[in-house]
């Protein structure tokens, strides 16, 4: 259905995406962070696979004006009841003029339907137009986190034990500080770069493929769990990262022993670039400052958005 957008006559309609518009997205994505230090947009790359894997749990939409898209989200059932949205862009000819409110009142609004109860998404802290658009839509403060980056080094000599033990890694999860900081959110396994909550299965699962690490020192001290790699291509070659869903612990001395396990396993399946999932805050960034493990250099925001509240996103298009 066409919709006058606010802001302007034209008539512009959300949609769901096709392969037509491959170009169009292409063209108004390719520059998206220019102006930040250099960084790349996935989504020129990402995009054509989103259009194929669309289905019951998921779904990518656009906002075309006759006939050309100029703006592009994604929405993505990570769970029963967690919807997952990603992949905001507007072309910058057609930026405010309502088309990204109405791109994520139409992304909410089937997640609902789907039978999500919350619909997350991951802002960089920097972004705040994106930040101010999620607020404007009826996203709530969720979250915030960094990546924890050590290493791989197959000498990592973590200075606790390290079992694998997913009964002993909920028990420290449901009572942790981490899981507090973190509102039980680690990265989902099926989905990059999004965040569910944290559960019992995920710790069983990541036990029985050897992804699990719990140290323990007279006790359980903390906990991550490797949530998949990936590779690409570089000018050097394939390079492979490793992502770890979550990294917990209760003191300086657990945070090492976390990051020497993960480096250790990092090195066993050959990753050059490792990711951990840690909360945001004075204490986690210092404890990683005082074991001298690289952090990134910004935290991101997690956004949340109440489903079962029928005034947030509206009916959507």
């Amino acid at each position: 259905m066409a919709v006058t957008d606010h802001g302007t006559d034209e008539e512009v309609e959300i949609r769901q995406a096709r392969e037509s518009d491959v170009a169009d997205v292409v063209a108004f994505t390719q520059d998206t962070w220019s102006d930040h230090d250099g960084a790349s947009d996935y989504l020129p790359e990402t995009f054509p696979e989103w259009i194929s894997t669309d289905g019951p749990e998921q779904r990518t939409f656009v906002a075309d004006l006759d006939g050309e898209a100029v703006g592009l989200l994604q929405c993505v059932l990570l769970t029963e009841t967690e919807a997952w949205a990603q992949g905001m862009r507007v072309a910058p000819a057609h930026r405010g003029q309502g088309i990204a409110d109405r791109l994520s009142r139409t992304a909410l609004a089937w997640a609902r339907e789907q039978g999500a109860t919350v619909c997350r998404n991951m802002v960089f802290s920097w972004n705040v137009a994106g930040l101010g658009h999620s607020r404007d839509v009826g996203f709530d403060p969720g979250t915030e986190f960094r990546y924890a980056m050590p290493e791989p080094d197959a000498d990592a000599e973590p200075s606790m034990d390290v079992v694998a033990d997913p009964a002993a890694a909920w028990s420290f999860w449901t009572d942790s500080d981490a899981r507090t900081a973190l509102s039980g959110l680690a990265l989902d396994f099926g989905e990059s770069w999004a965040a569910s909550e944290l559960r019992r299965g995920d710790l069983r699962r990541a036990a029985d493929e050897d992804a699990l690490f719990v140290v323990q020192d007279g006790g359980t001290c903390g906990l991550s769990l490797r949530a998949r790699t990936s590779e690409w291509e570089t000018d050097e070659g394939v390079r492979k990262r490793a992502t770890y869903a979550v990294g917990a612990w209760n003191s300086p001395a657990a945070s090492e022993a976390v990051m020497a396990a993960v480096a250790r396993d990092a090195a066993e399946i050959d990753a050059d670039v490792v990711r951990v999932f840690v909360p945001e805050g004075v204490r986690w960034v210092s404890d990683l400052a005082a074991v001298r493990c690289p952090i990134s250099d910004e935290p991101d925001f997690v956004m949340q958005a109440d489903l079962t509240d029928p005034g947030v996103g509206g009916h959507g298009d």
